[in-house]
Formats: C-alpha cells, sequence, structure tokens
C-alpha cells in the first residue's frame, strides 16, 4: 500500500460505502501541465495495453493486485504511487480519470464506485458480470451523464471496417435487415474441479482483493493464472465466450441496426454447468419489428453458422475461413463483415454498386475519443448507456443457456415473465464487504 492510503482504515470500505457514496469533487486535483490524473485499476496484461493508451496522461496512481505487475510498470511511472486496492483509487479526490482493466467480477463494482464519486471511467469489456450489474452501469451513469465521460474497452468500435458496414447496413444496400448472425471459433476449456486445493498465498499477491465480491475460499492460482481464458470460464469470475469475443463482434449488429432491448431469448448448446461456461453455444435473441440476432461459438456453433450461412452467400465468400464475422441478412442481399473487410452477396447483384458515402466520420481513436470527451470535447460513442445496453442483451444469453428454457424478457420491468425462478440468474450474492450501492 503506497503512503499516501497507508492510513487509510479498510472499515471505511465496509459495502463500498465510502466509495460509492462519495460526491463528486469541484476541487479536484489537476496536475500543473492540465493532464489528467489517471488512476490505473489493473496494470498489466490487457490493462498494460489500456495504460499504453492514456500514458501521455499524469499517471497518478496504480493499482493491481500482483506487486510484482506493480513493481515492473512503476518503473516506467516513476512518480506514481502504488496499491493494492481499487477501493483506495476510487476513492482518492486527486484522480481524475480511473481505466479498469481487471477480471469481469470487478468491472461494475469498480466503475459504478468511479462513477458516484465523479470520475470519468473507461473500463474493459464486458462492462457488467450480470445482467443487473449492466443495467446498474446504465443508470448511474445516466445520473451523471454530462459530468462524466465514459467508455468500454470494444476499441474495434473506433476502425474504419466497422464504420464502412454500418454505413452500408443504414444506406439500405441489401435492404431491410431481419437477421445478424454473429460468431467467434473460440471455445471453452473443461474447468475440472469447482474447488481447487489451497495453496500458501504468494507475498506478492493480494487475494483479498481479487476475489472482490466473489465468494470467500482458499488461495489456489489456478483461479487466476493465466489470465482471461482462464478465470472468464468460470461463471463466479467471468462470462465465457459471449460476454467476451460477443462485447466486440455484437457491437456491430448493435451499431447498425440500432438495437436496444430483446422480447425473447433462447440457448441451446451442451447441458448448463453450475460452475463452468458453455464450450458452444446459439443463442437467438428475438428484437421488436421481427427482428433476430443469432450467436455461433465453439466447434459445433461454428458447423451450425456455416451450415445457414454458407447456402446464403454460395461462392462469393467460404464462411469457415471467417474465425469471427457478422452476416447481416437482408431482404436484397447478405453483407459479411468482420474487422477488416465486407463482403456483399450475391456479388453479380453487387458488380455495379455504388458505395454509400461515409456518413460517420473518422475516430479521434478509442482512447483519445474519451481522453477527449473528459476534457468536455465532444462524445463517446462507446458510452455506458450505449454499452451497457449491448452487454445486458449478451448477458441474457447466458441466463437462457443457464436457465435450461426460451426466455420471455420484459426491459421495462426487469423480469423474465415466463419463468420466476430464472429471475435469480439475473444478478448473484456478494461477499460481505463488497457489495454494490446504488
Amino acid at each position: 500500500m503506497n503512503d499516501h492510503h497507508q492510513n487509510l482504515s479498510r472499515r471505511k470500505f465496509v459495502g463500498l460505502g465510502l466509495a460509492s457514496a462519495l460526491a463528486p469533487s469541484a476541487t479536484r486535483a489537476q496536475s500543473p501541465n492540465s493532464k489528467l490524473n489517471m488512476g490505473i485499476i489493473g496494470s498489466g496484461g490487457r490493462g498494460g495495453s489500456n495504460l499504453n493508451g492514456v500514458k501521455g496522461e499524469n499517471i497518478h496512481t496504480l493499482c493491481d493486485i500482483n506487486r510484482k505487475t506493480l513493481a515492473a510498470v512503476q518503473g516506467r511511472f516513476k512518480g506514481a504511487k502504488t496499491t493494492t486496492d481499487w477501493r483506495e483509487v476510487v476513492s482518492n479526490p486527486e484522480i481524475d480519470a480511473v481505466v479498469i482493466s481487471t477480471a469481469d467480477h470487478h468491472h461494475a463494482p469498480a466503475a459504478i464506485a468511479a462513477m458516484k464519486a465523479g470520475k470519468h471511467v473507461y473500463c474493459e469489456k464486458p462492462l457488467a458480470h450480470t445482467v443487473q450489474e449492466a443495467r446498474w452501469m446504465q443508470e448511474v451513469y445516466a445520473g451523471q451523464k454530462g459530468k462524466i465521460a465514459t467508455q468500454m474497452g470494444t476499441q474495434i468500435h473506433a476502425t474504419g471496417n466497422y464504420r464502412r458496414a454500418v454505413e452500408l447496413i443504414q444506406a439500405g444496400a441489401i435492404g431491410r435487415v431481419k437477421e445478424a448472425h454473429v460468431w467467434c471459433n473460440r471455445s471453452i476449456k473443461d474447468v475440472g474441479k469447482a474447488v481447487l486445493e489451497a495453496q500458501p498465498v504468494p507475498d506478492y499477491f493480494d487475494w483479498d482483493v481479487w476475489l472482490g465480491p466473489a465468494a470467500d475460499r482458499a488461495y489456489n492460482e489456478g483461479y487466476w493464472k493465466g489470465g482471461n481464458l482462464n478465470w472468464n470460464r468460470r461463471w463466479e469470475f467471468g462470462n465465457g465466450v459471449p460476454g467476451d469475443m460477443g462485447s466486440h463482434l455484437i457491437d456491430l449488429a448493435w451499431w447498425a441496426l440500432e438495437l436496444r432491448h430483446p422480447t425473447r431469448i433462447s440457448s441451446q448448446g451442451p447441458a448448463p454447468d453450475a460452475i463452468g461456461a458453455a464450450p458452444w453455444q446459439e443463442i437467438t435473441w428475438d428484437h421488436p419489428d421481427d427482428v433476430k440476432v443469432v450467436w455461433y461459438h465453439g466447434p459445433e456453433g461454428m458447423k451450425r453458422r456455416s451450415e445457414v450461412l454458407q447456402p446464403m452467400v454460395g461462392n462469393d465468400t467460404e464462411i469457415n475461413k471467417w474465425g469471427i464475422g457478422v452476416a447481416f441478412v437482408g431482404e436484397k442481399g447478405v453483407l459479411v463483415s468482420d474487422y477488416g473487410k465486407n463482403v456483399l452477396s450475391p456479388s453479380d447483384q453487387f458488380k455495379n454498386y455504388q458505395l454509400p458515402g461515409q456518413t460517420i466520420a473518422p475516430s479521434a481513436g478509442h482512447y483519445n475519443e474519451w481522453l477527449k470527451a473528459c476534457r468536455g470535447e465532444g462524445k463517446t460513442l462507446c458510452n455506458f448507456d450505449y454499452s451497457g445496453s449491448l452487454i445486458e442483451h449478451n448477458l441474457l444469453g447466458n441466463v437462457a443457456h443457464r436457465a435450461g428454457k426460451a426466455l420471455d424478457w420484459d426491459a421495462a420491468k426487469f423480469k423474465i415473465t415466463n419463468d420466476e425462478a430464472a429471475n435469480k440468474l439475473l444478478t448473484k450474492e456478494y461477499r460481505k464487504g463488497w457489495e454494490i450501492k446504488v
């Protein structure tokens, strides 16, 4: 723990009460050169990449549960304070903005506390760990809108190809779109043991903070080592492939079709596991106006995707060669897109097609959008209203999988109307002292 906070009693953080209740400070310190004072929550791995995106600001505090990571990163930012507990970051009135790059189960607790403290927030995807948290993120942001800038870490949203795909769809290139098929060939390895044998906690690792809101248990490096592709397999820490890659890929359909709330959600896949995420799924979200979004991941998902889409595109492209992608199915044709290319089918029909003019301005850069918005210059496209609704939608797919049945969703009432028990899967239990207070 750094000198600045060494006398701060942890008892003040019970229930995140202090961090959540902090009023925005009108006198937060700015560094002399007008740079933002940044708090970096999660400083290695993905956090290191996000840190590079904001390194031109004043890196005030580095936070990571791994003290070895802190020592290494502090070598680059010698004036930065360090801590292993993100609650000390969000409660510090000297910090203007935070970047959150933790495991999924910390995203909403840290972001909500930071927003309520009046700080600008950049948070990795998915924005939340549960459907309830995704809704809270939207609501808390709405209460601070105009005062803070927020951005979810969907960097692909800022790229040119996504913008071109949106322009094609919204210009009516393939007519009215009734289906968007979205996929990722990634799978999930079996978790194995639900509870791992106890190991001594290394002196460099803050196990209590890493657990955070999750249920208490003895330390074992098998819960966290290896990063996202390890802990993301467990429901208690992550959200599997739909939570992870769905944030990037369903984003394109969400943007192009201007979607918001589904009315019915179903999921096909292996029998639900109480501990681990599904190795493959086919999720269908029914939206108003007879629009549906279908998600596929894993080997069986890829097989199903190809069986549906290959006949639609014929010889224009080989769907099996698209490891990730989105296929918009319209009345006049199909648009297949990924991060770098767009293919219109049937190709003969689009041979002389005049591409629409650019209606979406080039991005200043995903991080720069946020930093400029923090300074009151423009707005972020992936703010917590837009991205919160996207993540709420995506995580409903996991709820349908875990419930084992199609679910009818009343977004206005925040309620599954055809299965009372499934409503329990919209939220979770929080370890004492780590509850979210909105």
